[in-house]
């Protein structure tokens, strides 16, 4: 399949989805689940994109096996602590902020600033996955290194993810701060994590020659949404006043890259 009607397909199948969850969310009237979506989405497009060009050599399989784990990982994740801890604040205030200050209807606000977006980024960061289905099917010095740091982005953000679950499952831990293990080192080991993934199979991507390289858009975009817009910001917003400790964590603790802890 030619890589436009890849693309094409792509773009089908997940606009067509989001409108299947935009739909649910109006009978549970909470969009938080569309955040397990985000991965699992992806993870999708990787498996359509490979079952569509049928270039199934080792790089190939080697790409669209890491992006599916990745996706499934974090889409269980994120769907399992909706299920446990209900409507996400960030969702909740949008919400209740276009419907009030805006007029909105909670099926216009929730279309328009949840769902609408979520194809076409999903689109874009998927690059290194849709691109990376063509070219040569052995893994070349540039995707052995590229596998390599997905999986340890895929290992790290699950560390990550699995010391927060732990530390929220204690009830006297409540209105504290995670200070420890990879939490120590950096604010955000989940989006660090995602962010290796995604340079890991961008550089994968690239081994597909010529349009292959534009497969590094995907890393790009991930890491400046997570850095810049709606993954360090969003989740840190208002965290110190619901947390006394958090100031003096987030002076000592670096924000993205794990550094040792600065002496404050």
């Amino acid at each position: 399949m030619p890589l436009p009607q890849l693309l094409a397909l792509n773009a089908v199948v997940l606009v067509a989805l989001i409108l299947v969850l935009w739909a649910v969310n109006l009978k549970t009237r909470d969009p938080s689940f569309i955040d397990a979506w985000w991965g699992a989405g992806m993870g999708l497009a990787a498996a359509v994109s490979y079952l569509a060009v049928g270039n199934h050599g080792a790089r190939q399989a080697v790409l669209t096996a890491i992006c599916v784990a990745w996706g499934l990982r974090l889409g269980i994740y994120l769907f399992r602590r909706w299920r446990a801890h209900g409507p996400d604040r960030r969702y909740v205030r949008m919400m209740a902020d276009a419907q009030t200050r805006r007029g909105w209807s909670y099926g216009f606000a929730s279309l328009i600033l949840v769902f609408a977006l979520q194809a076409p980024l999903q689109i874009l960061v998927c690059l290194p996955v849709q691109l990376g289905q063509y070219g040569p099917t052995t893994l070349g010095p540039v995707a052995m290194a590229g596998a390599v740091l997905a999986v340890f982005g895929l290992v790290f953000e699950s560390v990550g993810d699995w010391q927060l679950s732990r530390f929220k499952a204690d009830p006297t831990n409540a209105g504290k701060v995670l200070d420890t293990g990879l939490w120590r080192y950096t604010r955000h080991p989940n989006y660090f994590g995602d962010a290796c993934v995604w340079w890991g199979l961008g550089l994968i991507g690239t081994e597909a020659g010529g349009p292959g390289l534009i497969a590094l858009a995907g890393p790009v975009l991930i890491t400046f949404l997570l850095t810049r817009v709606s993954g360090v910001p969003t989740s840190e917003a208002g965290i110190a006043k619901r947390r006394p400790d958090y100031a003096a964590y987030l002076a000592r603790t670096s924000g993205f890259i794990p550094l040792p802890p600065k002496q404050i």
